[in-house]
């Protein structure tokens, strides 16, 4: 099932990918809901261990942080970059030592895509190619996301600085692997340090943007559509049950993407079709 949400839940949503797992967990009182957006791999302990530990983790961080935010030295961005490396720490010292006991050669990994929707300002953190795109008031599609690809210069210096490679067998991988630079997980890729959990995070103004709606997807819709295609494509669709996400993924595949896809729609408050 792929899904979308219209917000009403305040609370915060997961969404994952293989098999479009979904939860909702509590809201605090300043935030109104957080969107976790996880691609996994067939195997899922990755995924689900990010699931089980991120959100309340997350939680908990943020109540704090918002009962004396203003003497506080953190921000929202501080927040999700220290506690996506902790997870990254705390998933690989456990996930590893069950996978060598196993005799498994490497652990899974997965991606990450955060909305942190407070204080009419939306923050969004990425680790890996799932990517998110807004539709602001005039109909323009607003990156709020950039994927980390292997090809990506930035990335490839960087994986050069480490020791590493990168080389194309139907796509760019690092060490011939791994299809993104930077992920969740995926040791021992990890541990050569030419993989990262280090999450990009950007932050925009929603009063200046007054957006209708954002599209947070896996990286299996972005190889059908463009940035600029998804959101009409979407636009056109808002009347659906489930915003378009539904019509897209078909589409997606109709187009001849091999990929499990994930696409959720999230809908703002201000958006003249539905109420936050």
């Amino acid at each position: 099932m792929k899904g979308s949400s219209t917000g009403k839940e305040k609370a915060i949503l997961y969404f994952s990918t293989e098999d479009s797992i979904r939860t909702a967990f509590p809201h605090t009182d300043s935030t109104k809901y957080l969107i976790l957006h996880l691609k996994e791999p067939p195997i899922r302990s990755a995924a689900e261990y990010v699931k089980s530990r991120l959100p309340e983790v997350l939680k908990q961080h943020l109540q704090d942080y918002e009962k004396d935010k203003e003497n506080s030295v953190l921000s929202y961005q501080t927040i999700l970059e220290q506690q996506i490396l902790s997870i990254d720490r705390e998933m690989l010292e456990k996930l590893t030592v069950s996978y060598d006991e196993a005799g498994h050669s490497s652990c899974p990994g997965t991606t990450c895509l955060i909305a942190l929707l407070s204080d009419k300002e939306l923050t969004v953190a990425n680790v890996g190619d799932s990517r998110g795109v807004l539709c602001d008031k005039d109909g323009n599609a607003i990156p709020l996301s950039h994927d980390h690809k292997p090809y990506q210069l930035k990335e490839r210096k960087r994986i050069k600085r480490a020791g590493g490679f990168i080389s194309f067998n139907g796509s760019w991988r690092v060490q011939g692997i791994l299809a993104m630079s930077r992920s969740l997980g995926d040791y021992p890729l990890k541990n050569l340090n030419v993989v990262i959990p280090d999450p990009d995070i950007l932050t925009f103004d929603l009063d200046k943007l007054q957006p209708e709606f954002m599209i947070l997807a896996s990286d299996g819709l972005w190889d059908a559509f463009s940035n600029e295609e998804a959101i009409r494509f979407i636009k056109e669709r808002l009347d659906e049950p489930h915003f378009g996400a539904k019509s897209i993924v078909l589409q997606s595949f109709y187009r001849g993407c091999p990929d499990n896809i994930t696409v959720m729609v999230v809908k703002f408050r201000n958006s003249s079709k539905t109420e936050q």
